[in-house]
């Protein structure tokens, strides 16, 4: 399939938009696919270049906190207070929408997802295009998230109208999500703000629990058993075998061992164990396992604590 030309023009990136178009937009987290939200059929061109499923919601993203109005009715002292502390960056707010984001950005549910990126390019698109924009990861539906603008050319050729080549992404993961019900707060997916940081500013947080409907009508992005999928078989295991399973098997560790002799391709994301840097280097470390020709992907999971809990998240969904 034909690749679309990349670009660095944000006057081009606005414009599309404007037009009902699709733009591959950089962010900290991962590279979005882009459509203007208060326009139902651009943004059903989301669904058709994903092939993903009408049932899965998107992310609404804001030039700056004072757009909110724009996208839902009411921004309570808590949301406030995250918006303060955390925007722009990797975190998500669920809040009830107003009347113009259309039912296909919600997937039919009353609430919206919104966020302020923590990337100035972006940030200066929305500002020109002046419209809030659904962007989820701009890969194939339930594939691994793109951190690079070439990431998204290799995975959707000629489906998006225009890519913006923002460089690499900073953050490496997908932000976290919170359901908010006035005072009441539930994270629906771990992601790039820690919970503890979160928990440090406005104390306790619901965990959501699984349900069987959540397949059928998942609350937030992301939420699906199966997602951030290689096409290469991947297996999480808690300790490394003496030796790997065959000579085709590919490694994605936190940092280094002595036990990763005999593997066709080693991934180390930290030399020191930063779970920081290991975000960012996550995506883009198993975009290259997964065009290596491996047989097998084995992964050791990460530290159950700050950004190891969104990575352990994105590892069990990548080898369901």
């Amino acid at each position: 399939m034909p690749a679309t030309e990349l670009t660095i023009s944000l006057q081009s990136a606005a414009n599309v938009l404007k037009l009902g178009g699709l733009v591959a937009l950089p962010t900290e987290t991962v590279y979005g696919l882009g459509a203007n939200a208060l326009d139902a059929r651009a943004v059903a061109r989301i669904f058709a270049a994903k092939e993903r499923p009408f049932f899965d919601p998107l992310i609404v993203h804001l030039a700056d906190v004072s757009w909110w109005p724009r996208v839902v009715l009411d921004f309570p002292p808590v949301a406030e207070l995250l918006a303060k502390h955390f925007w722009p960056g990797p975190l998500t707010l669920v809040l009830p929408k107003v009347a113009a984001i259309p039912d296909i950005v919600t997937s039919g549910m009353p609430s919206v997802a919104i966020r302020v990126p923590d990337h100035d390019l972006t940030r200066e698109i929305l500002r020109r295009a002046d419209v809030p924009v659904a962007a989820p990861s701009a890969n194939p539906f339930g594939r691994l998230s793109p951190t690079t603008a070439e990431h998204v050319r290799q995975q959707l050729g000629d489906r998006v109208d225009l890519i913006l080549d923002g460089g690499p992404c900073r953050v490496g993961v997908e932000s976290t999500i919170l359901e908010l019900h006035g005072d009441e707060v539930v994270c629906l997916r771990p992601g790039g703000v820690p919970l503890e940081a979160i928990e440090s500013l406005i104390g306790p947080v619901g965990r959501i629990t699984p349900r069987d409907s959540d397949e059928q009508r998942p609350a937030a992005p992301g939420m699906l058993a199966s997602h951030y999928a290689p096409r290469t078989k991947l297996m999480i295991v808690e300790d490394l075998p003496a030796a790997p399973p065959t000579s085709r098997t590919g490694l994605l560790i936190l940092q280094p061992s002595d036990r990763t002799r005999g593997y066709a391709q080693v991934e180390v994301l930290s030399r020191d164990g930063d779970l920081i840097e290991a975000a960012s280097n996550f995506f883009q470390a198993l975009h290259r396992l997964d065009q290596a020709g491996l047989d097998t992907i084995l992964a050791t999971p990460f530290p159950e604590t700050g950004l190891g809990r969104a990575l352990n998240d994105r590892l069990k969904r990548a080898a369901h």
